[in-house]
């Protein structure tokens, strides 16, 4: 039976996103209509910040993750390793934890190594990176949203390069831009206090989170129409 726990990485739930619903997103969904589904759920997300309604908010993203990681199995794009790679437990920008940019006003990025750092596999392992390097005392709430917003625009650009292209440079883009976009799914939840694994793991604890089948057995219709 497909699940996930509080002690699933990355990896896990690309695997469960497979199992469940991999069948149905082969069959339904191109890659312009998982990407849709990514942001209807995450400006819902968005949309809990602005009404205070945490409850909705956290929904949204569980929601918005699981089309995430559908669209990162199309790709086949591991998706722990994308992110390990662009953040080695520092700032993707300039190198270091907690976060300088701000002070330090950098124009460019800066280059970093990661030999000899330790991965972080699990998922709450990487909130817990995410909370060192952006500490939630430095930016609001909103400010976090907003930087969600931005890199959501940013990953869709980059999946409509990469497939009106189709160029090796491009699909980096689109692995790189996939990790900025999680780093800011986790900044939302540390800022508001939401443990994402142990949300994913109480949703996602028996296949489906609505049928509770596996491969789903939601049909289109629904799934098309589901509201949040």
């Amino acid at each position: 039976m497909p699940s996930l726990n509080q002690k699933s990485t990355l990896a896990d739930h690309q695997q469960f996103a497979k199992e469940v619903y991999g069948l149905n997103n082969d069959r339904h969904y191109t890659t312009q209509d998982m990407l849709t589904q990514v942001q209807r759920f995450c400006m819902r997300g968005l949309k809990g910040i602005r009404k205070d309604d945490k409850k909705r908010t956290t929904l949204n993203l569980l929601i918005t993750l699981s089309w995430f990681m559908s669209l990162m199995n199309q790709f086949h794009i591991d998706l722990g390793r994308a992110t390990f790679k662009r953040f080695p437990n520092v700032c993707s920008y300039c190198g270091n934890r907690p976060c300088s940019c701000k002070k330090e006003k950098l124009q460019t990025r800066r280059r970093i190594r990661i030999e000899g750092k330790k991965i972080s596999k699990t998922i709450a392992e990487f909130q817990a990176m995410f909370s060192e390097i952006y500490p939630k005392e430095s930016r609001t709430l909103g400010h976090a949203g907003i930087h969600l917003a931005e890199e959501m625009g940013e990953l869709a650009e980059a999946v409509l390069v990469y497939r009106g292209e189709r160029n090796e440079k491009d699909f980096e883009k689109v692995s790189e831009e996939a990790a900025d976009f999680l780093s800011c799914v986790f900044g939302v939840c540390n800022s508001w206090d939401i443990d994402l694994a142990k949300e994913l793991a109480a949703m996602f604890s028996e296949n489906c989170h609505i049928c509770k089948k596996a491969p789903c057995a939601c049909s289109f219709q629904f799934v098309t129409g589901f509201k949040s």
